[in-house]
């Protein structure tokens, strides 16, 4: 049999060297095995962490007061949609206390970055950012930056820049860049600026610039020609950390100077031919004006004599009146009626019966001729009667022609045949 020569019975716990697993408590292990054991739980609780990858490249986005955390993260690795907690805390606090409060800006966020912007930073303090990722439950470890902003922060270019001229010189008014409380960044650093100038004509790329370096923002550009085109650009600087803006966008203007004496001899041809061609056109146009008033109101074609007469308001009136219909029309009703003729009868010798005859037809041939005589005068004159009249009846006219044959026949002694006068009075009227 072999015998274990310098070896130690192996050893046998006993009741008391057990794990009591509902205490969680080690009682009666060596403390050699409780330093295994705890390696191992240790190795095995940083497996579990390992399982979700830390976001990589992580930096920080600065200008003036703007901070913004960014990060890359690939979800071809786990799978599964991340999200992110991004935290801060001032580096003082983190060295001075063994669990610092640390600040949550952005918690359980899925960008892949986190402004602190709003976190009220001091330029001059100096901090510390972490972030971390999470997928289904699992975190992985913090990915810790250090971070001051008067040192790390990129520096803005000036926020304004104008171009006034002043003669044969060019005055460059300078604006400093601005926080993000639109507050002024001269407040935060010594800053100055960088002024380069260069002639458009003679220069056009720029390539041999003028340099001025100044820290007030009012400068006269020095050295310029009159009536020249100049570009300028400015650009913010900070040499404590070296830190330098970028440049603005050229700008342009052109200096003034004294004016030549052609140059306003021609100012003075222009703007005689201006007022020239001015007094020519109102002139022209009084004249157009004149015209047309006088062909309205005085035409050169007159109406015919007959025409104004008949539109004037008097015979002697040269103006045309034409009536409207709100003219009032005077008139009088006239009447015109023939003039009434005693007719005179001639008393024939007595004759015959069968003369009787022969005489009537004397007496209505005498009929006939008087009222032709009748018609006659009747035609030259004209009985008028006020507006109003009305005229004799015929009727009337027939038993006045009666009446007074009827008088001269009794004042001669004879009694009238009414068929004769009836008949010689009809005949009178039937021609009427």
């Amino acid at each position: 049999m072999h015998q274990n020569v310098g070896c130690q019975p192996p050893f046998t716990p006993t009741e008391e060297e057990v794990l009591d697993l509902r205490t969680g408590r080690f009682t009666g292990i060596n403390p050699w095995l409780r330093r295994i054991f705890i390696m191992l739980l240790l190795f095995a609780t940083t497996n579990v962490l390992g399982e979700v990858p830390v976001p990589q490249n992580v930096t920080l986005s600065s200008m003036n007061t703007q901070y913004i955390l960014i990060w890359d993260w690939d979800q071809n690795n786990t799978g599964s949609p991340a999200t992110f907690t991004a935290e801060y805390i001032a580096k003082f606090k983190l060295a001075r206390k063994k669990s610092p409060p640390w600040v949550s800006v952005c918690n359980g966020t899925t960008a892949t970055f986190c402004d602190f912007t709003g976190s009220d930073l001091l330029y001059l303090g100096m901090y510390v950012f972490r972030v971390q990722a999470s997928v289904d439950g699992l975190a992985s470890e913090w990915v810790q930056k250090d971070f001051c902003p008067h040192k790390d922060a990129v520096l803005g270019p000036p926020s304004r820049v104008e171009l006034a001229p002043a003669g044969n010189l060019l005055d460059v008014c300078i604006s400093p860049p601005l926080t993000s409380t639109q507050g002024s960044m001269s407040d935060l650093l010594a800053l100055y600026y960088r002024i380069e100038y260069w002639s458009q004509w003679d220069d056009p790329q720029g390539l041999k610039r003028e340099v001025l370096n100044t820290s007030s923002t009012l400068v006269t550009l020095p050295g310029l020609d009159a009536w020249s085109w100049y570009c300028v650009t400015v650009q913010a600087r900070y040499d404590y950390y070296n830190k330098a803006s970028r440049y603005i966008a050229p700008m342009c203007m052109q200096t003034e100077g004294d004016t030549p004496h052609w140059q306003i001899f021609l100012y003075f041809l222009i703007a005689l031919v201006v007022c020239f061609l001015l007094v020519l056109l109102l002139c022209y146009t009084g004249f157009r004006c004149y015209k047309v008033l006088k062909n309205t109101f005085y035409p050169s074609n007159q109406l015919p004599y007959h025409i104004q007469e008949y539109l004037s308001d008097s015979p002697s009136s040269d103006l045309p009146c034409l009536l409207t219909p709100d003219s009032e029309l005077c008139c009088d009703r006239l009447s015109v009626c023939p003039e009434v003729v005693l007719l005179e009868v001639h008393v024939p010798p007595p004759v015959t019966e069968s003369e009787q005859d022969g005489g009537r037809h004397i007496r209505q041939g005498s009929g006939d001729s008087g009222m032709y005589s009748t018609e006659g005068g009747s035609a030259q004159q004209h009985c008028c009667s006020s507006a109003g009249s009305e005229p004799i009846g015929r009727d009337q006219e027939v038993d006045s022609w009666q009446m007074a044959e009827k008088v001269q026949m009794e004042e001669i002694g004879k009694t009238p045949v009414d068929g004769v006068v009836d008949e010689g009075v009809g005949d009178l009227f039937g021609h009427c």
